[in-house]
């Protein structure tokens, strides 16, 4: 058994309430960093605009393709997410990669009532509402806030709930808040197999191996047979081989950094098992981005230890005065370590304003060659791709940064592309300091 509840008080209307206020904090928080980010220019084509050209295709009743990824290249060939298609009908009210941006900042916050609500309920309302703060405010979510947007947004809700009702015991409650985890990302049905681990573990034997199966077999076929066939070149695409023993430093470091936050609770809580399998596959992987504390990769794992911590704090009662303040002063280094990167990003107001006007040059549904930040300007409108300096692609029109991001080629590369690009047919027909605009003659 989890957890065994005793005969609860019947909830009073503040406890009823707190949990949706710290959901509507967060959701406030979350969409004005994303959309500051995006006004900035700090929002990047790798991956918020990847992600739009995917939905826009959606909303256009197309197969999902990002032409910054590859010239028509099958999104659902590079991860597993048909999920995304219902952002859809929300995109075409609002074509602009802001939406995709503020429904990442909805699930994000949404995932805030039932961590809030289960830890008022184990802990008090005090406490829970500490809790609920330190979550909304952990590294993961933050990080992910603050490297554009990603499918796992999908997921973070849905393991939320799902750890939620496995504290209650409400075991195919839980089954089918995990269930569409499948539609997320290709290694999420191994998560989906834990749940039924921990079910299994709870003597639900039969719907916790019909789980457990279902989720191994589903992910080892998406990964082996669905996704090298959608794929282009006929291979999973992020197969970047096994390191387990690389980086120790960076991965301690990164699991200590998950535990902290609830004085290492989690680990007296069988709820924990849910983050195994994505902890795995990051930490065999040899991809050194997947190791630390970077990027999105941590969003999902922030429901499931905030849970197991509430958890573990419950069983053992001398965790619990530890756990509020663990979470809360976590969450608040966290936020003073994330703030650092919101920035007015590397142009003034008065150069954001001239580089809009040379963008707004560019005619609807063009072809265009762009830099990394101002892709997401155009993925609403245009059919947009990389300027990297090496594809020799001459679309009519090439809009580039300046300064120009090293990332994917050097500085050098792509300082030589442009001139070979003026030397070749292109025009300079506008640009600032800021930007320069060519378009082929």
């Amino acid at each position: 058994m989890l957890i065994d509840f005793a005969p609860a008080p019947a909830r009073t209307r503040e406890r009823r309430a707190v949990p949706h206020v710290v959901a509507a904090v967060a959701f406030t928080g979350y969409a004005a960093w994303s959309l500051q980010r995006l006004r900035t220019f700090d929002a990047s084509g790798f991956d918020l605009g990847i992600f739009e050209q995917a939905v826009r295709s959606y909303a256009h009743g197309h197969w999902p393709v990002s032409d910054l990824l590859g010239a028509d290249y099958p999104t659902l060939g590079d991860h597993f997410h048909p999920i995304l298609a219902l952002l859809a009908p929300f995109y075409l009210l609002w074509p602009s990669p802001g939406c995709l941006l503020v429904a990442q900042a909805v699930l994000f916050a949404l995932s805030a009532v039932p961590v809030t609500r289960c830890a008022i309920e184990l802990l008090g309302t005090r406490r829970g509402a500490l809790v609920g703060a330190g979550y909304v405010l952990s590294w993961g979510l933050l990080s992910a806030v603050n490297f554009d947007f990603h499918e796992v947004c999908f997921a973070v809700p849905m393991l939320a709930f799902t750890a939620e009702h496995l504290l209650h015991e409400r075991w195919r409650p839980a089954v089918w808040c995990a269930l569409p985890l499948v539609l997320v990302k290709e290694d999420l049905p191994l998560t989906l197999a834990a749940v039924g681990v921990v079910l299994v573990l709870n003597r639900q034997r039969r719907l916790g191996w019909t789980v457990l199966v279902f989720g191994v077999v589903t992910s080892a076929v998406l990964f082996l047979v669905v996704l090298p066939a959608l794929n282009p070149y006929g291979a999973y695409a992020h197969g970047s081989g096994l390191n387990p023993f690389g980086g120790a430093i960076v991965k301690v470091s990164m699991l200590l950094a998950l535990l902290t936050p609830t004085a290492f609770a989690a680990l007296r809580s069988p709820v924990l098992l849910l983050a195994v399998p994505t902890l795995l596959w990051r930490l065999v992987s040899a991809n050194d981005r997947y190791w630390g504390m970077g990027y999105h990769y941590s969003a999902v794992l922030m429901p499931i230890v905030l849970l197991a911590g509430v958890h573990g704090a419950r069983r053992f009662g001398g965790f619990k005065r530890y756990l509020p303040v663990c979470a809360v002063v976590a969450g608040l280094a966290s936020l003073g370590l994330q703030a650092a990167h919101l920035t007015s990003g590397v142009w003034t107001p008065v150069q954001r304003a001239g580089i809009d006007a040379v963008l707004a040059r560019i005619p609807d549904g063009a072809t265009v060659l762009a830099s990394n930040r101002l892709a997401p300007r155009l993925t609403s409108r245009c059919t947009v791709r990389f300027f990297d300096g090496v594809t020799g692609e001459r679309p009519e029109w090439v809009v580039v940064a300046q300064p120009e991001q090293s990332w994917p080629t050097t500085l050098a590369t792509k300082a030589a592309a442009l001139a070979d690009l003026e030397s070749t047919g292109y025009l300079r027909v506008d640009g600032t300091d800021s930007v320069v605009l060519l378009h082929r003659e």
